[in-house]
């Protein structure tokens, strides 16, 4: 009995494929569903293979093939009616629809199956496509092969088959481009559509190859709907001289200023931190020291809206304060003194205003412009009026930025994590950051697969001024890398792609740090007319000297900004804030450390030293001379004798003329008569005989014709004179 009711399904199975030609035929109403069905519908292996296999067999009879609607055997119609009698009567094919049934009996579906969403590379939706209703599909910019295989319906071994055919080795969860992919759907006979770019990236702004340069990063940060601006909060910076108190200062702010409910979380070091005070933001940077924000200036990142700069109270001002002051003055951020450990007996605020004032930092007291709070990291004094200061400040800067536009920001930590990869922290300063935003971060990029906050808690989405911590990056980025939200995966390699082909490109040509012999380039490329330098002494008296010199040889067009001076050898500091500058390090009867002089060399960063004074400046005013502003002064080529006048037409006059000194060229021309200049004019046409010449040297006759004047007279002398950029020295 059961043979019978297989021969009857081998009917069915031959049955089918030899309808599939007539699908507008209206033989029944189960064959019309199986003509319209695809054998690609079922993957390999699933119940829709043995039909197929029996259907091309050399030992299938015809008769069959051509039954157009075949009924249920006699038999099969017995066993029917016994199972009725005993159990519910189960429905006939014809009944229940279209069923995919293999040899070992295993019941298909009913109905059409609806195609499943999946996730594809990097957490990409891909929608698999019914062949029955396919049309041109629109193909991810990387997907995996197993993904592919779903989005066609097919066996994975398929595509790999026709990967193989191209030359390509690829395994079931290996990720291939899109135009990989589109080679695969081809072959496999489906219509791949052109890709559209997704609106929201940022890709154009950098230009066809992606990369953004030097000069491009400035503009990056730079809003222009002011539409969608809103106020952020204000992040900020913690420097000043080791033991001081920065980083007991930091942590007494945040455990002063956490929110009730977050005291019990667990919080994770990423870097930065946020705290709040009566209802706004300020985030805090959580590495102090003027090192590692110099460090991230010096890769182009723009963090820190306010420094504050720490400074003991029984201690004052020490080098590594000096320091961080020329730091934050040379970013050009706004500072305020802490001037911590005010609790101590010991402690002279009076004395520490007077040395900051000798460093050039007056604080309001004295009648200048920067604010100084006295605080106590021990006891938590004064902590809530620096917050405020804090706020009081930014609301000076007015600090703003469209959460509506795609996030850029910067890296300020990063590491790698053996079970999540590489992990980092950003520091979103406008825009919004997404999860399952594609970003480019440095050299790297990728799809971000989770974003967590300082406590570890996961956030869908991270606003401008908020630090997170990122997840999905394909490499470790480095510290002040710049972060960018971009369209898809595809533009994401193409301007890493010519980033690292850029970097390929300069590696030996220097990283465009300032020298004395490219700074007169500088300035005609329209650079400032500034020379930047880190002063290094032997001795404070030394310092004193070489500044009083310098300042003899600045002008009001050229200026010499000493942005850092100390006594002592020139350490790996100085470099890192004359790369973040791009300034110079002169050094004065004095050394540089062995890590200085390797940085200086990795940093491309010009180290002058000297041990006479004489010779020092003498370098610094060649420096200064190609600085000036050029002069746009008259040369005078030659002159010419005019011993003929010769008309042509009614207005023209043409001057035959004697070259008597230099050369006659095409440019500018006085007329001399008596001893007097009347008429200024250019020459328009120069001639030997009948040729059109470029200038006629002395002994030579030629014919002249100036642009406007003909009341020319024999007798002239015609003047000839081209203007030039000529250098300009100090003593000029």
């Amino acid at each position: 009995m059961r043979s019978c009711v297989r021969r009857a399904g081998r009917r069915r199975a031959r049955a089918w494929p030899a309808e599939r030609p007539a699908t507008s035929a209206s033989s029944s109403g189960s064959s019309a569903p199986r003509a319209a069905e695809s054998p690609r519908t079922r993957r390999a292996g699933s119940p829709a293979a043995a039909p197929t296999s029996v259907a091309t067999s050399t030992a299938s009879p015809t008769p069959f093939a051509e039954e157009p609607s075949p009924g249920p055997s006699k038999p099969r119609s017995r066993q029917g009616s016994r199972r009725s009698s005993s159990r519910p009567s189960r429905p006939t094919p014809s009944e229940e629809g279209p069923v995919a049934r293999s040899r070992s009996g295993t019941r298909g579906r009913r109905g059409p199956r609806k195609p499943p969403r999946r996730e594809g590379a990097f957490g990409a939706s891909v929608q698999t496509i019914d062949p029955r209703e396919r049309g041109a599909i629109e193909l991810p910019a990387t997907i995996t092969v197993k993904e592919l295989a779903d989005l066609f319906g097919v066996n994975p071994a398929d595509v790999i088959r026709e990967l193989i055919k191209s030359g390509i080795f690829a395994t079931i969860n290996q990720l291939i481009d899109r135009d990989t992919a589109a080679l695969v759907a081809g072959e496999l006979g489906y219509e791949v559509a052109e890709p559209v770019a997704a609106a929201g990236g940022d890709g154009a702004e950098d230009g066809a190859d992606g990369a953004v340069s030097e000069a491009s990063k400035e503009e990056l940060f730079t809003e222009v709907d002011d539409a969608d601006l809103v106020t952020r909060a204000p992040i900020v910076t913690v420097m000043g001289h080791v033991d001081h108190g920065k980083t007991s200062l930091l942590d007494a702010i945040r455990s002063t200023t956490v929110a009730a409910g977050e005291r019990g979380g667990i919080t994770q070091h990423i870097g930065a931190s946020e705290v709040t005070k009566d209802g706004r933001r300020v985030v805090f940077l959580d590495t102090p020291g003027h090192e590692a924000f110099t460090a991230m200036r010096a890769r182009g990142a723009r963090v820190t809206d306010i420094a504050i700069v720490v400074v003991a109270a029984d201690d004052g001002v020490m080098p590594q304060t000096l320091e961080a002051i020329s730091h934050a003055k040379a970013a050009k951020v706004p500072i305020i003194i802490a001037l911590n450990k005010m609790d101590k007996p010991d402690a002279n605020p009076d004395r520490v205003k007077t040395e900051l004032t000798e460093a050039g930092v007056v604080v309001e007291e004295y009648g200048g412009d920067t604010p100084l709070v006295p605080v106590s990291a021990k006891s938590r004094m004064g902590l809530d009026d620096l917050v405020e200061m804090v706020l009081l400040v930014a609301d000076l800067q007015d600090l703003k930025a469209n959460p509506k536009r795609s996030a850029i920001g910067t890296i300020v930590e990063a590491r790698m994590d053996k079970s999540r990869g590489a992990v980092a922290t950003a520091l979103v300063q406008t825009g919004t950051l997404r999860v399952g935003d594609v970003i480019v971060v440095g050299e790297t990029f990728g799809r971000v697969r989770a974003l967590e906050n300082e406590t570890g808690k996961r956030i869908p989405k991270a606003g401008p001024a908020t630090a997170a911590v990122v997840l999905g990056l394909s490499e470790v980025p480095e510290a002040g890398d710049i972060l960018r939200v971009v369209a898809d995966e595809k533009e994401a390699r193409a301007m890493v792609e010519a980033r690292s082909a850029q970097i390929a490109s300069k590696g030996g040509e220097g990283s465009g740090r300032a020298t004395l012999e490219d700074l007169y380039k500088q300035i005609q490329a329209g650079q400032a007319k500034e020379l930047r330098i880190i002063l290094k002494a032997d001795v404070s008296g030394s310092l004193g000297a070489i500044t009083h010199a310098l300042g003899q040889l600045a002008t009001d067009e050229v200026k010499i900004n000493v942005l850092h001076e100390g006594a002592g050898e020139i350490t790996d500091n100085d470099i890192l804030l004359a790369s973040a500058s791009n300034a110079i390090v002169v050094g004065f009867n004095t050394r540089i450390s062995d890590t200085a002089r390797r940085a200086a060399e990795t940093e491309k960063v010009d180290v002058r030293l000297y041990d006479i004074i004489y010779q020092l400046t003498d370098d610094i005013e060649k420096a200064l001379s190609g600085l000036l502003e050029p002069e746009l002064v008259e040369v005078i080529e030659g002159r010419a004798e005019v011993r003929q006048i010769i008309k042509v037409g009614k207005s023209q006059v043409i001057a035959g003329s004697y070259v008597t000194d230099g050369r006659i060229v095409r440019g500018g021309a006085r007329v001399w008569r008596g001893g007097k200049v009347v008429a200024t004019d250019r020459i328009e046409s120069l001639r030997r005989f009948r040729d059109d010449v470029r200038e006629v040297a002395t002994g030579f006759e030629c014919g002249i014709a100036l642009a406007g004047f003909n009341d020319l007279q024999e007798g002239d002398v015609i003047e000839c004179y081209t203007s030039q950029m000529v250098s300009r020295s100090l003593a000029s």
